[in-house]
């Protein structure tokens, strides 16, 4: 193998905005507050306006969740306890 051929990256499929969208039936809001807490894959900056996500990190995470919700995993949130709301509490 050649010098030139080691220093050439390997290209991966990259999903912009749209794409991901297509793929996960998340909001914008969500994504961000998941990436934040590590729970979903970064993105990274093509330019400074322009953002993407690494394809295989994301058909990863994917499977990650299909394969926990077919162990019987569930990933719900918990349910909230109504008596602690700041309005209209439940009393006991």
């Amino acid at each position: 193998m050649s010098e030139n051929q080691r220093s050439i990256p390997v290209l991966r499929r990259t999903l912009r905005r749209h794409e991901l969208r297509d793929l996960v039936p998340l909001s914008d809001t969500t994504i961000y507050e998941m990436e934040q807490r590590g729970e979903f894959p970064r993105r990274f900056h093509l330019t400074p306006r322009c953002v993407a996500w690494d394809y295989a990190e994301i058909a990863a995470w994917l499977a990650k969740r299909r394969h926990g919700a077919d162990r019987g995993g569930s990933m719900r949130a918990p349910i909230p306890d109504v008596r602690m709301r700041r309005t209209r509490p439940v009393k006991a």
